[in-house]
């Protein structure tokens, strides 16, 4: 379990280096007394683990840039993965106030040799494209969602893929939530694509933190979105919002993400797959969401095993 005494914790992604495992997480200070204060002031915390249960806290790994820089606002969720040449690139989620102090969010990364020590590149790679995806223009949505980068080598060899938090430009306000997707052959220049999935009435406004593994041979997709931002009949089964899964027949989809199941209970949030080198099994870890009274937790849960039950991925 990773808590923080004086800052609130929430998104989180992993890397390993092959002899301790890497947490990356977003934080605030609790001195903000206001936890919805705390996106935008949030940076990228670290912390290391030999077991990815007992976690150290060293250095923190980015922090936002000065104006006008694309994360002048915040440095947001992301992903890390290893260039065959052995740097480490970070993808994270850059926000700006822009059109009326509206929320845009933009992709872009860092490059470092430890884990340790980050260099920024100077400009996004990405930002959303209005061929497919809703922009800060319309009045569908309350920001230009566009974030949490997950990307990871192509199952075939054939370069990097690159899942991205996105908004169809078209369907139900609650349901326009996709699949966003790039292409890139070394990691530095990005081809965005059309959404691997599709707006569904039945889907949600915005499937956050996204990771796609195979499970026990069997790919799966999951996703997290808030209760307030899901369509209705997911809204009424879940206000708090959840974690969700969506079988695939491929890691690359495309994805029904009107099939998508639960997980996890809904005072959990953000759940990660991640396994421990010396074992086959997958694990989750989440951080803890609100409480009871509906007060913001936070904070990384411990690991626990996950599984399939037919065709529904569950958590133990």
């Amino acid at each position: 379990m990773f808590d923080l005494p004086d800052s609130w914790v929430w998104d989180f992604w992993f890397a390993d280096d092959g002899t301790r495992y890497h947490l990356f997480f977003l934080y605030a200070s609790r001195a903000l007394h206001d936890p919805d204060a705390r996106h935008h002031r949030a940076s990228i915390g670290h912390a290391v683990s030999d077991d990815l249960v007992s976690w150290t806290r060293v250095a923190d790994a980015l922090v936002r840039g000065d104006a006008p820089a694309f994360d002048e606002l915040a440095t947001w969720t992301g992903s890390v993965v290893r260039h065959p040449d052995g740097r480490w690139f970070m993808f994270y989620t850059g926000a700006r106030l822009e059109s009326g102090g509206r929320n845009v969010q933009r992709i872009g990364y860092a490059i470092s040799h430890d884990l340790h020590t980050w260099t920024k590149s100077p400009d996004s790679v990405l930002e959303a494209d209005g061929r497919w995806y809703e922009r800060i223009d319309s009045s569908q949505w309350h920001d230009e969602a566009f974030r949490d980068p997950w990307v990871f080598a192509d199952p075939d060899g054939e370069g990097w893929h690159m899942f991205v938090t996105a908004r169809a430009n078209e369907g139900p306000v609650h349901g326009r939530g996709v699949v966003g997707h790039a292409v890139s052959d070394d990691l530095e220049t990005w081809r965005l694509r059309e959404p691997l999935s599709s707006p569904s009435d039945a889907g949600f406004g915005q499937l956050e933190v996204m990771q796609s593994e195979i499970v026990d041979g069997r790919p799966v997709l999951l996703f997290s979105c808030l209760g307030e931002h899901s369509s209705p009949t997911r809204r009424a089964r879940f206000p708090k919002g959840a974690v969700w899964a969506v079988p695939s027949n491929s890691l690359t989809g495309p994805f029904d993400v009107g099939a998508a199941h639960p997980i996890a209970d809904d005072e959990l949030y953000v759940g990660r797959l991640v396994r421990r080198r010396d074992e086959e099994k997958w694990l989750f870890i989440a951080f803890r969401h609100l409480d009871d009274e509906g007060r913001f937790v936070g904070g990384v849960t411990d690991p626990r095993p996950v599984a399939w039950e037919g065709d529904r991925l569950v958590v133990g």
